[in-house]
């Protein structure tokens, strides 16, 4: 049994703590929201996030981000990409004993072009982690919570790591593989929310299903060619944390990314589609990194940039997609490379 923390108790972190107290482990959640961690311990739900599931009773939430580390020896990092380095901050001067970090968020920070990996070890110091472990791939917390079967993966160079993380969460409905590709898995995991939101954004439009698989193939090429630039082993793409990962989102109404896309589809504008989603599009703030990398590495990324269009040049998302169809002719094979 292990002593474990979940920082974040939104859908996903949720519905992770609940594999976690499940399994048998001394499991904590926090939330900075008084009033979300008094529901979650008396009624042992959280209505706002995850309605019609009762929480185990095992788990317990607390509002003390201290408490919260340092009486784990492992921690969950499932707070937005935006809020990692302030979370971060607000622990690491009371840190008493390194802990082994696992992060299940995925984005990258715009400007910085940091994979959320990194943004922990730049805040954390590395007397206080043992390492960091990744966890995506195709997982929908509605479904979790609801036992139904999923797959993951676990990445980190150290494999020790990755397969203490893969004995914590794994059980008979949440199966769990090992990977060292962090960069692969990070890259996938992240930019499959922009393709997401390209692919909502083409069903809003009504163009069909014929559209939507053109772009979840031509989106998966243009992610596994940044990602080699960067370093990923081109293999991974073709994994749960990239195919996988990309598919359950482009196409899942459980996906927030996909919502979004399909109201920016409709007509809706951005500020309007945030406010009616209510939760972190992490697919937003990553188009605007994912614009900054294909500069950056001096790679093509149609589809990516003419997301980039649509949400901060005010380009009307048929005349994206129309863009999109009228490029040069050329070779598939010479786009998959």
């Amino acid at each position: 049994m292990e002593n474990i923390s979940v920082l974040g108790a939104g859908s996903w972190g949720t519905a992770l703590a609940i594999v976690l107290a499940e399994n048998g482990h001394r499991t904590r959640i926090w939330s900075h929201r008084h009033d979300q961690v008094d529901e979650m311990n008396t009624q042992h739900t959280n209505a706002k996030y995850l309605p019609d599931t009762t929480l185990p009773h095992s788990l317990v939430a607390t509002a003390s981000l201290q408490e919260a580390v340092n009486d784990s020896d492992i921690v969950v990092v499932a707070v937005p990409t935006k809020a990692i380095r302030e979370v971060c901050q607000q622990f690491v001067g009371s840190m008493r004993a390194p802990k082994l970090f696992v992060h299940v968020s995925k984005g990258i920070e715009p400007d910085s072009l940091k994979r959320i990996s990194e943004l922990l070890a730049e805040e954390i110091p590395s007397d206080y982690r043992s390492d960091i472990v990744v966890l995506s791939g195709p997982s929908h917390a509605e479904e979790v919570v609801k036992q139904h079967p999923t797959t993951v993966t676990v990445a980190c160079e150290n494999m020790a790591a990755a397969e203490r993380v893969q004995d914590a969460f794994m059980n008979h409905y949440f199966r769990v593989y090992t990977l060292e590709d962090v960069i692969g898995a990070e890259i996938g995991g992240a930019l499959k929310n922009v393709i997401a939101l390209a692919a909502g954004a083409v069903d809003g439009l009504g163009y069909g299903d014929n559209a939507k698989a053109a772009l979840i193939t031509r989106g998966l090429a243009e992610i596994s060619r940044l990602g080699v630039k960067m370093g990923a082993n081109p293999m991974t793409f073709a994994g749960l944390t990239g195919m996988g990962d990309l598919i359950v989102t482009c196409t899942s109404v459980h996906s927030r990314n996909w919502r979004a896309g399909n109201l920016l589809g409709k007509g809706y504008k951005l500020d309007e589609i945030l406010t009616q989603m209510g939760m972190v599009v992490e697919g937003v703030r990553t188009a605007k990194a994912a614009h900054q990398l294909a500069q950056t590495y001096d790679v093509a990324m149609p589809i990516s940039s003419a997301l980039y269009s649509v949400l901060f040049e005010q380009q009307a998302p048929k005349e994206a997609v129309d863009a999109l169809m009228a490029r040069m002719k050329k070779r598939e094979i010479d786009e998959m490379q």
